[in-house]
């Protein structure tokens, strides 16, 4: 038995795999685990692959996920030393590209939706050569590829949608081949109103409505509703700081009298119900002096944070950190600017951005994640689903999407237990945004509706909401391309989200010290290989009578290949570590004969009879 405790829903699925391993539940080839955003869902594939793999029933694990940057994490999951011990497992996944062979003698891989649909042959063909278990992650993001009513989509559909259903063409064969698959989700509804692939549905209680059949024939179905996360303490409960403002904007679809644009406003965001100034005002909102000042909220709140728990506990882990979600990269890259200034100069690298267009975007997300700086960082969506940042302590929610899945992602990021934080009962989770209706209508919806259903759309009446708002309910700027004015904030409300129903039918405690994830071996192990030939190649070069050809770290990289029969590139992580101790005691020099032939290496043929041994300090550490 495990010696750490298990949360409701993890003690579920691993009672769940179990039966299945032990020939009990031989009918079950499909578990539905329907998780509370930040409940904690990444425990669930180690505890399935640990028993289904012990027991035989599966040989390998494929997982899933939507974004590359939840790619580590997958792997960190499986390298949790203290997990490791309380489910006794030795399972290693690795972050794979599209590789022949993806494992590299690992116990499984992961992989991306966007790296499936880019080679799903080549997925399809590993799938067949192995018994697998399939984990699909965020499986909501996943559109069913026939409905079961004829109506479409929500209006407004596009490329987006279209990629979207692309993974899903190219995952369908892989649910169909896969051995078992354990499906993964925070919210069992899409923003577009379609099913979700290969989920079982059946018709609601009323009309127009579609829901999950929770005893369909072959599924296991577990949920963890916010409520028994919160009776758990694996979630912290959340406060919102919802502030009001008004804009002013120029709009182009009305004209002044000399044919040009006219002003608009100035407009409250707060409202009963959205009206046609709704998205305009919280666009130009969320890009003038509004988002400052609640930007400067949300940065205070973090600041006050930080200093109470620095005076009780000194420096290190724990004190907070602050999240914000921007509504494009060019307002990320503003907010940036913005809070550094109000940093000390030397504290200017806590501040931290990560989008699409970074390329240290990835290790900025580790470094928040993983380090106690950065403190701050800014995104879009990158970070939104899936970070898991425990010492995410307040988000600054400077976004315009008003999905209910989306917002409750971001939402989610502050409410994962931070065990360097001290009790539970002296931390939460603080979000501020803007105290518009939409985002009024979100916190109305997660508190009092059923997270199984999943309404068909339906064209909506004009009086209540209006056409071009709907259809343009996600986009980045409003019909007609507004030109922002200026916004001020007017008032700020705090509230506590209260928990919503159960689930028909925590967040496990923080990692410790980890074990190194394969592929950050396998990226460690390889710069190590081309840095100990980089190191022969020039001692070598340099020791060599007469000119030098140039070249000759490619020529020690090729004789390495043809020594060990592929490239560093190509090698499992076990064949990396036997790349170093050869390269401990051997001399690539010895070994240019294998080159002899090639008319790519020919100078290095005719220079080979000149070499002499090196001397000084390369011969001390030759030896």
């Amino acid at each position: 038995m495990p010696t750490r405790p298990l949360r409701t829903h993890q003690a579920h699925v691993a009672a769940i795999v179990q039966a299945i391993a032990a020939g009990e539940a031989a009918d079950v080839a499909d578990i539905l685990a329907a998780v509370t955003p930040g409940g904690g869902k990444s425990l669930l594939p180690v505890i399935a692959g640990a028993a289904l793999v012990r027991a035989g029933v599966i040989d390998r694990i494929c997982w899933v996920v939507p974004r590359d940057s939840l790619r580590l994490q997958a792997e960190e999951a499986f390298a949790d030393p203290a997990w490791r011990t309380a489910l006794g497992h030795a399972l290693s996944v690795r972050a794979a590209g599209n590789d022949a062979d993806p494992c590299r003698g690992l116990s499984g891989y992961v992989t991306t939706y966007q790296g499936v649909a880019a080679a799903p042959d080549l997925h399809l063909a590993e799938f067949r050569r192995h018994r697998y278990l399939l984990i699909v992650d965020e499986v909501h993001h996943l559109p069913a590829l026939s409905d079961m009513t004829p109506e479409p989509p929500v209006p407004g559909a596009d490329a987006g949608a279209d990629e979207a259903s692309g993974w899903s063409r190219a995952l369908q064969p892989l649910l169909e081949t896969a051995r078992l698959r354990l499906l993964l989700s925070g919210t069992l509804e899409r923003a577009d109103g379609r099913g979700i692939l290969w989920l079982p549905y059946r018709a609601g209680r009323r009309t127009a409505t579609r829901e999950v059949d929770m005893a369909a024939p072959g599924w296991a179905v577990v949920g963890y509703s916010r409520a028994q996360a919160l009776a758990e303490r694996a979630v912290l409960p959340v406060t919102f700081g919802a502030m009001d403002g008004e804009a002013r904007w120029l709009d182009p679809e009305i004209k002044q009298p000399d044919g040009s644009p006219a002003e608009v406003g100035p407009h409250r965001l707060f409202g009963h119900w959205p009206t046609e100034t709704t998205r305009p005002a919280l666009f130009t909102a969320l890009r003038t002096g509004f988002a400052d000042d609640l930007l400067r909220q949300a940065f205070d709140a973090t600041r006050r944070l930080r200093a109470g728990r620095r005076a009780e506990r000194g420096e290190g882990r724990g004190l907070g950190k602050l999240l914000v979600v921007a509504p494009d990269q060019a307002a990320a890259r503003r907010y940036q600017e913005i809070v550094r200034g109000w940093v000390p100069r030397a504290q200017q690298d806590t501040v931290r951005l990560a989008t699409s267009d970074e390329r240290d975007a990835r290790e900025t997300l580790a470094s928040f994640r993983l380090r106690v700086e950065p403190t701050i960082l800014v995104t879009v969506a990158m970070a939104y689903e899936g970070l898991d940042a425990p010492e995410v302590a307040v988000v600054a929610a400077l976004t315009h999407i008003r999905s209910r899945p989306w917002l409750e992602q971001m939402v989610a990021r502050a409410t994962r237990v931070d065990p360097h934080a001290g009790p539970y009962a002296e931390q939460r989770a603080l979000v501020f945004h803007p105290d518009d209706p939409l985002f009024a209508r979100f916190r109305h919806r997660i508190e009092t509706e059923q997270g199984t259903l999943a309404r068909t759309p339906k064209p909506k009446r004009q009086s209540q909401l209006p056409l071009w708002l709907r259809d343009r309910l996600d986009a980045v700027e409003p019909a007609g391309g507004i030109v922002p004015l200026s916004s001020n904030a007017l008032a700020l409300r705090y509230a506590v989200l209260k928990p919503g129903p159960d689930f028909t039918a925590t967040a496990p405690d923080a990692q410790d010290e980890m074990l190194e994830p394969p592929s950050v071996a396998e990226r460690r192990l390889r710069r190590r290989v081309g840095e100990m030939v980089a190191a022969q190649a020039v001692e070598d070069e340099g020791a060599l009578q007469g000119g030098r050809g140039g070249g000759g770290y490619h020529r020690y990289n090729a004789v390495l290949k043809r020594v060990l029969g592929k490239s560093r590139a190509e090698m499992t992580l076990q064949e990396l570590e036997a790349a170093v101790g050869w390269l401990e005691r051997n001399r690539l020099y010895d070994s240019l004969h294998l080159l002899d032939g090639d008319a790519r290496y020919a100078w290095t043929a005719r220079q080979r009879g000149e070499w002499v041994p090196p001397t000084g300090r390369a011969a001390a550490r030759r030896g």
